[in-house]
């Protein structure tokens, strides 16, 4: 177990997730907050792997890097990484009818990254108290 990269890997999902609060509490836009949300939900999974000094995939699907780590953490409604994976953007450069994800759609990713964050940690034994 490498207990010391998984941590690094979930400093990295804080920041992320912090973030995502910091711009969803100021009213930013959904789509900032949505990549923020996406990064911090795509290095929680990928700390699994970390943990167990496996190779982390340089992927940024999400239902396919949960499929790596299910044995470790149970997600019951998978539906929302297909939600968060669709906020993922290969470019930053504009994208043709792209929509902004609603409010109320960013808030239920929010908390669902927010929990997977606390279970996370406690399943891999790191103290949040460490990370931050």
């Amino acid at each position: 177990m490498n207990k010391a990269s998984a941590k690094e890997w979930l400093v990295k999902v804080y920041h992320d997730l912090s973030s995502a609060r910091i711009l969803y509490d100021a009213n930013h836009y959904t789509d900032s907050i949505g990549v923020e949300l996406h990064y911090a939900i795509e290095k929680s999974l990928k700390s699994f792997l970390a943990h167990e000094n496996k190779k982390i995939p340089k992927s940024h699907n999400l239902p396919e890097l949960y499929e790596l780590v299910c044995d470790k953490i149970a997600i019951e409604d998978e539906d929302i990484l297909y939600v968060a994976n669709k906020y993922h953007i290969e470019a930053s450069y504009p994208q043709y009818n792209r929509n902004l994800p609603t409010k109320e759609e960013i808030e239920e990713v929010l908390n669902f990254t927010e929990e997977l964050f606390n279970n996370t940690c406690k399943i891999l034994d790191i103290r949040k108290e460490d990370i931050k």
